[in-house]
Order: C-alpha cells, then sequence, then structure tokens
C-alpha cells in the first residue's frame, strides 16, 4: 500500500546510468523496469516505454470499464484488452501514431450493456489524455 494521500498528485521518479538504456521506475511503493529491446540496443529487461503506454491505456480502459459495470449491477466477468502501436502518415504526410485497441468483454451482458461499455472505454482518463492536447513542462535541476 502506498504512503501517498489519495488527493496528492503520485510522483513518478525515473533512474538510468546514462550508458545503458535500462531505467528503473519508482512509483510509490512500487518499482520496475523499463528499458529498449536487444535489436535497438538496450538489454531488454523490461518492457518499452511504448509498452508501458500502452499498459496504462489498457489498464485504464479496463478498470473504467469494470467500475461502470460494477455501479450498474452488471454481470460483467472478465475484460480483455489487446493493444498495438505503429507509426503512419496522415493525409498531410504528417507523422501519426496508432493505437489499435481491441476489447473483449465476457459475461452475460445484453447487446445494449456492452455498447454502452464500449462507449464508457472512450471516456477513460488515460484515452482522454492521449486524444487531447497535452502540456508538458520540462525544467531542469
Amino acid at each position: 500500500m502506498s504512503n501517498q494521500p489519495d488527493n496528492q498528485p503520485t510522483e513518478v521518479i525515473v533512474q538510468g546510468n546514462g550508458v545503458e538504456y535500462a531505467q528503473q521506475i519508482k512509483v510509490g511503493d512500487h518499482c520496475f523496469s523499463a528499458d529498449e529491446p536487444v535489436s535497438l540496443g538496450g538489454g531488454d529487461t523490461g518492457p518499452t516505454p511504448y509498452d508501458l503506454l500502452l499498459g496504462a491505456l489498457g489498464s485504464c480502459t479496463s478498470i473504467t470499464m469494470t467500475m461502470y459495470a460494477r455501479r450498474k449491477e452488471w454481470p460483467l466477468e472478465n475484460i480483455t484488452v489487446r493493444l498495438r502501436h505503429h507509426k503512419e502518415k496522415d493525409e498531410a504526410g504528417k507523422p501519426l501514431d496508432v493505437i489499435e485497441r481491441e476489447i473483449e468483454l465476457a459475461g452475460e451482458l445484453s447487446a445494449e450493456q456492452r455498447q454502452r461499455l464500449l462507449e464508457v472505454a472512450e471516456r477513460c482518463p488515460v484515452h482522454r489524455t492521449l486524444v487531447n492536447a497535452v502540456k508538458i513542462v520540462t525544467t531542469s535541476i
């Protein structure tokens, strides 16, 4: 359990040695790694940054749908979210990141309930962040 109060933003700390691509990530009491595959010069000691991004979107999608189904007392038994990321060019030839998300729902849900859960998936907080403009403020200390 994290020592971070629920109403305070979580600080994520990422540290690398400046030589290898492997990074150590600390979020509250949780520690994990990120790296690049061997084919890109990494050591493949953890998921890539894009893997982590997809994991954030997939987990947020599933959690949001679960919260909604639980509140409605719907018979949702399982959610599987499969995600893929690739780059392509838009109509003007500018680079475009594409995330494909496939959601599998298990349970005795009606067609209307399934449709509503897919609509709810579009409103998960990480989805909203990714499709809206994001401002990143970088400072050096």
